[in-house]
Order: structure tokens, then sequence, then C-alpha cells
């Protein structure tokens, strides 16, 4: 790798790392389960996102399937979210 890519995995390194640790913060804290729903789902996006650098800094397309796998994961589970929420809000 040359030096440039090497800097830029860093920066991107930093960033998400970063990113990461705010969102965790933001899933302990809370203060309500939308908040924690919102930073659960900024994980996966970040973790969907370092994996698509990876398949873009090592020219290599195998973790297409698991992007897949958890950006469903992340949908299925915010509609999940929504409708407990839903439901807890307006009981019948």
């Amino acid at each position: 790798m040359t030096p440039v890519t090497i800097a830029l995995v860093i920066v991107i390194l930093v960033v998400f790392a970063a990113a990461a640790v705010l969102a965790l913060i933001r899933l302990v804290i809370g203060p309500s389960i939308l908040d924690r729903a919102v930073a659960a789902d900024v994980l996966l996006t970040e973790v969907v996102c370092i994996l698509g650098a990876d398949m873009v800094i090592n020219h290599h397309t195998r973790s297409l399937p698991a992007m897949l796998i958890i950006a469903a994961v992340g949908v299925f589970g915010s509609i999940a979210v929504a409708r407990f929420v839903a439901r807890k809000e307006n009981p019948r």
C-alpha cells in the first residue's frame, strides 16, 4: 500500500471509531428506547460502511452478503422497535 492509502485508512479508522464511541454513549445513556434504537441503527450502519471501505481498499466483494444481512437486521429491528413503541403509546 502506498503512504497515501495508509494515511487514508488511518483517517477512516479514526472517524469510524469516534462515531462508534459516540453511538455507544447514546446507546448506554438513552434516555428513551427510540434514542437507543437510533444509536443501534447508527452502529449497524457504521459496520456496513466499514465493510464497504474494506471492500474498496482491498478490491474484493466477499463482504457483500454480510453487508446485506446486517442491513436487513437493521431494518427489521427498526420496524420491531417502532411497532413496540406504537403499541405502548396507544394501548387497545
